[in-house]
């Protein structure tokens, strides 16, 4: 049995961010927040990392993550672009209507499709997810049980900014399964409370507590083609009205929530007593950078990711 995939989204703009927050060096030694999932990955018992990434940016990929890694790491790049699967005619659509949004998460999976032929996990590039979150996808996914798709959902308070709105999957979980993804796209706290603002206007206060999705999710790979139907769908939909979709994108969790319901799969929730942190906003920054610090303090990390071996391989 091969060992498991790490997916890693890399492409994304960060346009919140002011800049690419997928290679702001945030560790003591110029660590990346990618570098701590893959490091907790491989001594979790990954076998290989995809980094989903822009070709535009695969210079300074190179030069600023890989170059570090070195031979630690059995790496394979794929690339996300605006035509990657997309048919000639929707895409020519889309660009006469001017679209300039990407398409969305399950989108930059399914272009690393062709990468994928083991079980694995996909996580967002600027998020930390903890060394127990890994720990608890890994032995799942190196288990017999791996052809049973898993999310490690996470506290929606512990995920929030103080910068501003963010976009969460509010997780329903009945008997440790997912029943239900609900993409809410301008979360924050205000008042003391944790709302949501939709589209219309509209108000929704979340509970504290409630459990949310950070694209943590661990597949057999044969979910990609249910994820390339669920796609075409999309794209579908999307040619019937372009200007009603144009900034419409095909995220993991809407997939997930799909394919639930349509009972083409069940989604098993695994329990990590984990800590997220990220960074929406770069004045999520200097936090990032302290609690990175403070578990390179503690032993958590070692001073230099790659300049040890201790942990990784």
């Amino acid at each position: 049995m091969k060992g498991p995939i790490l997916a890693v989204l890399a492409a994304g703009i960060g346009s919140r961010y002011g800049g690419l927050k997928q290679m702001d060096k945030l560790g003591k030694n110029g660590e990346v927040l990618l570098d701590y999932s893959v490091y907790d990955a491989i001594r979790s018992g990954f076998e290989k990392v995809v980094f989903i990434i822009r070709r535009d940016i695969e210079n300074d990929f190179r030069e600023s993550i890989l170059a570090r890694m070195g031979s630690k790491v059995q790496w394979e790049l794929a690339f996300q672009e605006q035509d990657s699967l997309i048919p000639a005619d929707i895409f020519a659509g889309a660009q006469k209507a001017g679209r300039v949004k990407p398409w969305g998460t399950t989108h930059a999976l399914l272009c690393a499709a062709d990468n994928i032929d083991a079980p694995f996990t996909v996580i967002n590039a600027d998020d930390f997810y903890g060394r127990e979150a890994f720990a608890a996808i890994g032995k799942h996914l190196c288990s017999p049980a791996a052809d049973e798709p898993v999310i490690v959902p996470y506290r929606l308070d512990k995920t929030l900014s103080a910068q501003g709105t963010v976009a969460r999957g509010v997780c329903e979980i009945k008997n440790d399964y997912l029943v239900s993804v609900e993409e809410h796209t301008a979360i924050e706290r205000k008042e003391g409370r944790i709302i949501n603002i939709s589209p219309d206007g509209s108000i929704r206060e979340l509970a504290a507590d409630s459990p949310v999705s950070m694209n943590f999710w661990g597949f057999p790979q044969t979910v990609l083609p249910e994820f390339k139907k669920y796609f075409d769908e999309f794209l579908a939909a999307f040619a019937a009205d372009i200007p009603g979709h144009i900034k419409s994108e095909c995220y993991i969790p809407h997939a997930a929530d799909q394919l639930i319901k349509r009972g083409i799969i069940k989604i098993k929730t695994l329990r990590a007593d984990s800590d997220w942190f990220g960074v929406t906003y770069r004045e999520d920054r200097e936090a990032a950078v302290k609690k990175l610090a403070d578990l390179t303090d503690a032993g958590v990390y070692p001073p230099s990711l790659w300049q040890t071996t201790t942990g990784a391989r």
